[in-house]
């Protein structure tokens, strides 16, 4: 309701602002634009692939935490208290770590945030040129998008420059393309230093990249080691338990029998 009242008193705003001063006021609809650059359409699927496999890993590392959690009760009753607050300690290890994964993918700053603006950044830089040159050619007063927070709670199609945008995107890539190539087929054999520079910048932004992957990959991985061997050891001290109750139970049962034996001669020598 808040967003409606204000949308109303801008869209009255600029309606008595139009008739006063004779301002152009138009409008697109970016989604509609994304849509169809082929750019966006390219990294949204490279995005969503990324995504997919770090849904797999954790689905992956959930389902372990449940088979551990089904593990314990089923277990619970023949298990020490010791036991038990080990594999509870297990479990509890396994959770956070399924937490911190999450995070490092999918958190405020995690990979998804900064691998999204570095696929998006250059396209949506794209469209914002088209629509300032669109808009400056034309003397356009106000370029409302659509598919925003802003309630447009009427629009004439007539105003609608999305198409116009996609155009305009369009034609310059293809004037990008053709100088590339013209640029391409004039270049020298040998990079110029400036051409050896950026190329240098560029690598080591990669190299950069890549090191801190590797460090955080190296970190989960130890972090994994330390979980695994951890369980093996929860896991053998568990077993040792397990063989000594055993013991203890074969002992008993044994001096049981011994006992019975000596009752049964005692009573057939009386």
């Amino acid at each position: 309701m808040k967003n409606i009242f204000l949308s109303i008193v801008l869209l009255l705003t600029v309606s008595i602002s139009w008739s006063q001063r004779n301002q152009i006021i138009t409008y697109i609809d970016m989604e509609y634009i994304l849509e169809n650059v082929p750019e966006y359409l390219e990294a949204q699927n490279t995005l969503n692939e990324k995504v997919v496999k770090w849904r797999k890993q954790l689905d992956k590392e959930a389902r372990y935490i449940e088979v551990l959690k089904t593990d314990l009760a089923n277990e619970k009753a023949i298990l020490t208290r010791d036991l038990i607050e080990e594999k509870e300690e297990e479990i509890a290890l396994k959770q956070e770590e399924l937490r911190r994964l999450e995070s490092l993918y999918f958190g405020p700053r995690g990979d998804m945030f900064t691998f999204r603006k570095q696929l998006v950044k250059p396209i949506q830089d794209q469209v914002y040129n088209a629509i300032q040159s669109i808009a400056s050619r034309k003397k356009y007063d106000f370029v409302f998008d659509k598919s925003s927070d802003l309630v447009m709670l009427y629009s004439n199609k007539k105003y609608d420059i999305s198409e116009l945008v996609l155009s305009n995107i369009n034609r310059t890539r293809l004037i990008d393309e053709k100088k590339a190539k013209k640029k391409e087929k004039n270049a020298p054999k040998k990079l110029t230093e400036k051409q050896k520079k950026v190329i240098s910048i560029k690598e080591t932004a990669v190299a950069k990249q890549e090191l801190i992957r590797a460090k955080k990959k190296k970190v989960l991985e130890e972090r994994k080691k330390a979980l695994e061997e951890r369980r093996k050891e929860l896991i053998r001290k568990r077993e040792e338990k397990r063989e000594l109750l055993r013991k203890k139970k074969e002992a008993l049962k044994k001096k049981k029998e011994e006992q019975k034996k000596e009752q049964e001669q005692k009573e057939n020598n009386n």
